[in-house]
C-alpha cells in the first residue's frame, strides 16, 4: 500500500474528505456491545461526554469548530451499507459465524440512527456531549474521538512546508519500521491494532495495519477496527469495555446491588452471546476487588484484559487468582491494552509467555525486554499473553517534527459515560488518575469497591 502522505498533506483540500468513511469504521467492541444494548436496554438513555486529560493541549485553540461540526453531521448523515451488513451477518468472529443477530442487523439497517450533540467551546477546550437513547449515543464514541484526533492532525499538517512534511512522515515509517523489525520472527507473539481511537488519521492507520500484517504474518492477530477488517480480509478483535459495567452500576438500588453489579453484567453478556467473547474487564471498580469477590463460575471465562493496572502486576494477579480457582492458566488468555508499546510488549511476552535459561525470570518489563531479544528464553508459557496496542501504533509521530514542536504528539482524549436514565456514572479504575464520576458519587462508590489495589500511575495515552 503505496501512499504519499507529504503530497497527499501537501496538496489535498482536507475540507472536503469526510474522516468516518463508513459507521463500520469503530471499534468492533462498540457493534457487539451496540447488540447488547439493543437486546438488554433498548429504552435505556445515556449521555456521553468528552475529556481532554492532556490539558495543556488547547483543542479548541487548535481545532476550528466548525470544522468539526461538518465532520459530525456527516457522520450522522452515514447509513450503514447493505454490503457492510452482509459481511456482518456472514463474517466469521472468534471462529463464530452468526454472532450479529438477523433481527439485529435489520435494525441497523432500518432504524439505527445518531443522536444529536451538543458542541461549544470552553477555556480553549472542546465542550462536546451526546444525550439520547443508550442505543443512539453509545457509538459516537469513536467517531468523535478520530474525528477530534484527524482534525488536529490536518491543522498541525497545514503549518509545514512540503519539505518539512516528507520529513514527518519519513521519520514515522522509519519508526514504525524499526518496531516492526524487533517484533518480527518472535516465537509465539500476538499483536493486535487497537489504536482506531487516537489514531494520526485514518490512512496512516490503514498503512500501519497493512504493513504491520504484510511484516509480522501470523504474529499479527488482527485489528479492532471494524471497516479495516471488513476491506483488508482481517480479524476484528474485540469484546466489551468500561461503559456496560458503569451503566449497570448506575442502575442498583442499592450498595449491594451496586457491588453485586459488576457479576451481572457477566451474566447478561455471557446469555446475550451464548458463552462467546467472554473476556474480562475486570478494572472498572478495581480489579483486585473484583476477582476477591467473583463468583467460581467467572473464572470459567477465556481470559481477562487489563487496561490500567501494571500489566506486569495484574497478569500475575490473575494467574494467582486462577490457580486459587483450580484453573490452569496455560489455558487462559492474558491480554494488556494501556499505552504499551515496543519494550512493554517484549517484555509482557517474555515474562508470560517464557522462562529464562540460566538464572531467574526477569523482575519489569526492561530485563525481560533484554532477555528476550537475547533469545536467553525457553518457550513455556505461564498464561496466554496478547497485546492490544493503540496509540502508540497509530499515533507515534513523538520527535518527529523538523520544526521541533510536539504539536503531532498523542493527546489523552477519551469520550466517557455520563449517566444512565438520568443517574450519574462511575469509573474508579486501577489507576486514581483515570476516576471518573462526581466526587460525591467516586466516594461513594470507592466506599463500597474499597481501594485495594488501586495506585497513581500517569496517564500516558
Amino acid at each position: 500500500m503505496i501512499i504519499n502522505f507529504a503530497r497527499r498533506a501537501h496538496d489535498h483540500n482536507w475540507e472536503v474528505d469526510p474522516i468516518t468513511r463508513s459507521l463500520l469504521d469503530t471499534d468492533i467492541y462498540k457493534l457487539l456491545m451496540l447488540q447488547f444494548i439493543w437486546k438488554r436496554f433498548p429504552k435505556t438513555t445515556a449521555s456521553f461526554s468528552l475529556i481532554n486529560r492532556s490539558v495543556n493541549v488547547r483543542l479548541g485553540d487548535l481545532i476550528d469548530a466548525d470544522q468539526l461540526r461538518e465532520q459530525l453531521e456527516q457522520t450522522r448523515k452515514l447509513r450503514f451499507q447493505k454490503s457492510e451488513l452482509i459481511w456482518l451477518a456472514g463474517n466469521t468472529f472468534y471462529g463464530r459465524r452468526g454472532i450479529f443477530q438477523p433481527a439485529f442487523l435489520e435494525w441497523l439497517d432500518r432504524d439505527f440512527r445518531l443522536s444529536d450533540y451538543e458542541l461549544s467551546i470552553q477555556d480553549g477546550q472542546f465542550s462536546l456531549a451526546f444525550h439520547g437513547l443508550w442505543t443512539e449515543t453509545t457509538m459516537w464514541e469513536i467517531y468523535a474521538l478520530s474525528a477530534i484526533s484527524e482534525l488536529r492532525t490536518r491543522a498541525s499538517l497545514k503549518r509545514l512546508s512540503e519539505l518539512e512534511l516528507d520529513i514527518l512522515y519519513a521519520r514515522a515509517k522509519t519508526k514504525l519500521w524499526e518496531k516492526m523489525e524487533r517484533l518480527r520472527d518472535v516465537p509465539g507473539l500476538k499483536v493486535s491494532d487497537f489504536g482506531t481511537r487516537r489514531r494520526h488519521s485514518f490512512l496512516w492507520q490503514e498503512y500501519v495495519v497493512k504493513a504491520i500484517s504484510d511484516v509480522l504474518g501470523s504474529n499479527f492477530t488482527g485489528t479492532s477496527n471494524t471497516y479495516l477488517a471488513y476491506k483488508h480480509d482481517l480479524e476484528a478483535i474485540g469484546t466489551n469495555a468500561h461503559e456496560l459495567p458503569m451503566a449497570l452500576a448506575t442502575m442498583a438500588k442499592d450498595d449491594e446491588e451496586l457491588k453485586a453489579s459488576q457479576y451481572r453484567l457477566l451474566e447478561l453478556w455471557q446469555q446475550t452471546y451464548h458463552g462467546e467473547l467472554r473476556i474480562l474487564l475486570p478494572d472498572t471498580f478495581g480489579t483486585t476487588q473484583f476477582l476477591g469477590n467473583a463468583p467460581d463460575w467467572v473464572a470459567d471465562w477465556t481470559g481477562q484484559r487489563a487496561d490500567s493496572k501494571d500489566p506486569f502486576l495484574a497478569g500475575d494477579e490473575y494467574i494467582a487468582w486462577l490457580e486459587q480457582k483450580g484453573r490452569d492458566p496455560r489455558q487462559k488468555l492474558f491480554i494488556a491494552s494501556d499505552s504499551l508499546d515496543v519494550d512493554t510488549i517484549l517484555g509482557l511476552h517474555a515474562y508470560f509467555s517464557g522462562t529464562i535459561r540460566n538464572g531467574a525470570a526477569p523482575t519489569d518489563f526492561r530485563q525481560a525486554s533484554d532477555f528476550l531479544n537475547e533469545r536467553k528464553w525457553i518457550p513455556e508459557r505461564r498464561i496466554r499473553f496478547s497485546a492490544g496496542w493503540g496509540t502508540l501504533l497509530t499515533n507515534d509521530f513523538r520527535n518527529c517534527n523538523a520544526q521541533g514542536s510536539g504539536d503531532f504528539d498523542p493527546v489523552s482524549l477519551v469520550c466517557k459515560l455520563n449517566d444512565a436514565n438520568g443517574r450519574p456514572a462511575v469509573k474508579l479504575s486501577d489507576n486514581f488518575e483515570k476516576a471518573l464520576g462526581p466526587r460525591e458519587e467516586v466516594q461513594r462508590y470507592q466506599r463500597v469497591f474499597g481501594l485495594a489495589g488501586v495506585a497513581y500511575a500517569p496517564v500516558v495515552t
